[in-house]
Formats: structure tokens, C-alpha cells, sequence
């Protein structure tokens, strides 16, 4: 009871955050400098059995709340969000070390340095050379420092709980600004293209996979953590009010992303579960279920079908649209051509927007890790990703019960070829799937035997 009392307070500590943020966005400073005080402490003041716990927790929470931290200007730098898991990470390493078996990261740490001596020469004279790469490579810097510190670190289910519901709590947060921000979509959607606005006034695409991962959390949250009826009934709620917002922002990656892992985590989740509570998996699903198809009419209704026509990639007349990737496949193309004409050291970092800015006049950054990874890395960034891809298969063929584990690369996966790694999240998200999760054994209580009278 006592949990579940904790657990609602944060709920509603974190729904009048984001109302407050919204009155009066100068708060989103403290706001920052608090959480980050108060992590660091927990950090420093824990025992040695909880301090991995600790970290994972503190990178969770600014996972959750770096969209949100940019939307309010809270942060004191773009890339904050990336700096501070690197930060807590680099942390867990000094205190807890890291696993001789995750060497391979450290491998994929030092081929992305070549690509800088390469863009040294191949950058534009215009370009912020510093800015540029510290750009480009925050994001695969913390997948791999996260990926050393995390790789077969053991960790219970309820541990990972915890840590989920830390991520969640901002996203909760970011949530009610979104609401209180736009309160009428009506008033603000008028078309089938990404709406900003709808996306409490920050980039769509970012606030999509933000919610995306919202989703994903709660949904996880209703099927292990709603142990009565009232808590169902609020995580299918909270669940459907993300998803509303997540819909209607009018950028799909982060929906379908969320969807899809959702759908695999179930797959496994169900496998993985005894009978008896294979029956009790059915009915909360029935629950997920309408929840989404409750949230998926509101959203055509207060849209005005706008948002039917954006999924079935049409325009707001009706009209089917060309392309489905919105110009991602063009993106894509354009940096395996670049893979193509340099083959063994890249075309350096960040040289493929740096090439559209000459070419076009408008840098548009890339949408798929995958192919700007080719690009600019060359031969290194084939094994760059074939690091990433089949490492993470030798701790899975260790720990077959972690049913985590596919839901969350099939996360990172799909995340990083929608929007590259703008965020923490997927760097963060990869590096969680890389625990060895295991059940908490259960303390053996043996009983005392009596001294017999000779």
C-alpha cells in the first residue's frame, strides 16, 4: 500500500511540474539544477550494493526529462541530456568498474576517432568544427561509455522497474505541459504535417519518440506493476493521455516505434509468464486495447481526421503523398553515395549535412544512424554496427529469460532510423538491454534446531 502511495504522489508531483513549467518556464533552471544535485548525492551517499542502481536511476530520470529540459530552456546546454548520462556513467565506472567481456565497446569507442581527423580536412571552412562534432558524436560517445558500464551488470526485475518508472516520471511531466500548452488541438492543427506546435512548442519528431517511450514505459508498467484495479485503471489512463499527445504531435516515428516494441514486449512477456498468469496477461491486454482505440478516436475527433490522413500517409485534401519517408529515403540515399565515393576512413563527421549545406543551402541533419554511421565513418562504421548488432546477441545467449531484452534493441533500432541519436534515449535505451536481468532469489529461512536433552 505504502509503494503504491509513493507511487501516485510522484504521479501528481510530476503532473503539477509540468503545470508549473508551464506558468512560468523559467523555472525549467532549478528545475534542472535540483534534479542534478539530488542525483549526484545519491550517487556519492550510496552503499556500494545500490550505487549501480543509483546511477541507472539518475540517467533514467534526465532520459525522461531531456526533451522536456529543452522545451523550457532548463538545461544549460542542447546536449545536456547526453553530457549528464556520460557524467553518471563515468561515475558507476570509477566506483563499480566495468566487465572485461564488453571490450568490444571500447573497440567501438576508438573507431569513431579516426572520422574526426577526417573531417579536419573535409569540413567546410564555414563550419563550427567543434559545435559540428561534438554534435554528431555525443550521441554514440554515450551509447558506448553506457554500453561498458551496463554490459552484464546484474540487476533484478524490480530493480529495472524502478529504473523504468524514473524514466517515465518526466515524460509524465513533459505530458501535462503538452496539455496545458496546446489545450485545443483544433486551434493549431490545420494540416497532416509535423505539428509543433500540438508538440508543446519544440521539434515534433524529438517530442514523438519522447512520448513513444512513454508509451512504451506505462504499457510495461500496467502488465508488472498494476496489482489491483484502481492501479490498472490509472496506468491505462496515463498510458492513454501520452498516447493522445504522442498521435497527434502529427510525427509517426515515435507512435509506431512505441507500438511495435510494445507488441514485442507482450511476445516475450507472455512466453516467459506461467499459466496462471498467462490468463491474467489476456485480460489487462483487453484493457490496453480499448485504452488505445479510445485514444486513437479522440485524437481523429479532436483533429478533425487530420491525424487518420497523416497515417494513411495522405495530405489534408486526401491526397496520397509521394513518399512515405518524408524525405528520409532521399537523406539515406544521398549518405550511402557518400559511403560509396570514400569507402575506407568516410567522408569524416558531420561532412554529410555539411555537404547538403553546400549543395542545397539547408543542412538537414540525418534521420538514420545507420547510413550517416557508413558515411562518415567509412570501413570503421561497418564495424562500428556489426559491434552493435551482434555483441548485444552473446549476453542474450546468457540470459534467454531476460524478456526485456528484444523490446528494448527493437526500441533503440527503430528509434535511431527515424531520428538518428538526437536524444540520450536510444543510447540509454540500448545500454539498458546489455543487464543481466534475473529474478531476485528469495532469502532461505531455516528453521533452528532444538538442543535435545541427553
Amino acid at each position: 500500500m505504502k509503494t503504491n502511495i509513493t507511487y501516485i504522489s510522484a504521479i501528481a508531483f510530476h503532473s503539477v511540474l509540468g503545470l508549473l513549467l508551464y506558468l512560468n518556464e523559467s523555472l525549467g533552471k532549478p528545475y534542472f539544477f535540483i534534479a542534478l544535485f539530488y542525483f549526484l548525492y545519491r550517487i556519492i551517499t550510496a552503499s556500494d550494493k545500490s550505487r549501480t542502481l543509483e546511477v541507472l536511476k539518475a540517467c533514467a530520470y534526465f532520459v525522461g526529462a531531456e526533451v522536456l529540459l529543452r522545451t523550457t530552456k532548463g538545461s544549460i546546454s542542447y546536449e545536456a541530456g547526453k553530457y549528464l548520462v556520460i557524467l553518471f556513467v563515468l561515475m558507476g565506472m570509477f566506483y563499480k568498474g566495468i566487465s572485461g567481456k564488453g571490450y568490444p565497446y571500447f573497440i567501438y569507442l576508438l573507431f569513431l576517432i579516426p572520422s574526426i581527423f577526417v573531417a579536419s580536412t573535409t569540413l567546410s571552412f564555414d563550419a563550427n568544427f567543434r559545435t559540428n562534432i561534438a554534435f554528431v558524436l555525443s550521441g554514440p560517445v554515450c551509447l558506448g561509455l553506457s554500453a561498458l558500464f551496463c554490459y552484464d551488470k546484474r540487476i533484478s526485475y524490480n530493480q529495472i522497474s524502478q529504473i523504468m518508472l524514473f524514466m517515465v516520471l518526466p515524460i509524465i511531466a513533459h505530458t501535462a505541459y503538452i496539455y496545458f500548452y496546446t489545450p485545443n488541438l483544433k486551434d493549431v492543427i490545420s494540416s497532416t504535417a509535423s505539428n509543433r506546435a500540438a508538440a508543446g512548442g519544440w521539434g515534433a519528431n524529438q517530442v514523438s519518440a519522447i512520448l513513444g517511450l512513454g508509451m512504451f514505459l506505462m504499457a510495461i508498467r500496467l502488465f508488472t506493476k498494476s496489482a489491483t484495479l484502481p492501479l490498472k485503471i490509472l496506468n491505462a489512463s496515463i498510458l492513454g493521455l501520452i498516447t493522445l499527445r504522442a498521435i497527434t504531435t502529427m510525427s509517426r516515428g515515435g507512435v509506431i516505434t512505441a507500438i511495435a516494441a510494445i507488441v514485442i514486449y507482450l511476445f516475450y512477456y507472455y512466453r516467459h509468464s506461467k499459466v496462471r498468469k498467462r490468463n491474467e496477461i489476456i485480460s489487462i491486454f483487453g484493457l490496453l486495447c480499448v485504452s488505445l482505440m479510445l485514444t486513437w478516436f479522440v485524437s481523429v475527433s479532436q483533429t478533425g481526421g487530420l491525424v487518420g490522413l497523416r497515417y494513411a500517409n495522405k495530405d489534408h485534401l486526401g491526397r496520397e503523398k509521394e513518399s512515405l519517408t518524408t524525405g528520409r529515403s532521399e537523406l539515406f540515399e544521398g549518405e550511402l553515395e557518400g559511403f560509396i565515393s570514400s569507402p575506407f576512413f568516410g567522408i569524416g563527421s558531420s561532412r554529410a549535412k555539411d555537404e547538403r549545406i553546400e549543395q542545397e543551402g539547408q543542412g538537414v541533419t540525418s534521420h538514420s544512424e545507420f547510413s550517416r554511421t557508413l558515411a562518415e565513418h567509412g570501413i570503421f562504421g561497418v564495424i562500428i554496427l556489426l559491434i552493435l548488432i551482434f555483441k548485444p546477441l552473446e549476453i542474450r545467449g546468457r540470459n534467454r529469460g531476460n524478456y526485456y531484452f528484444y523490446p528494448l534493441m527493437a526500441f533503440w533500432f527503430l528509434t535511431i532510423n527515424h531520428m538518428s541519436m538526437r536524444l540520450a534515449m536510444p543510447a540509454f535505451i540500448y545500454a539498458l538491454a546489455l543487464l543481466n536481468v534475473k529474478n531476485e532469489k528469495r532469502p532461505l529461512y531455516r528453521k533452528q534446531l532444538k538442543e535435545q536433552k541427553v
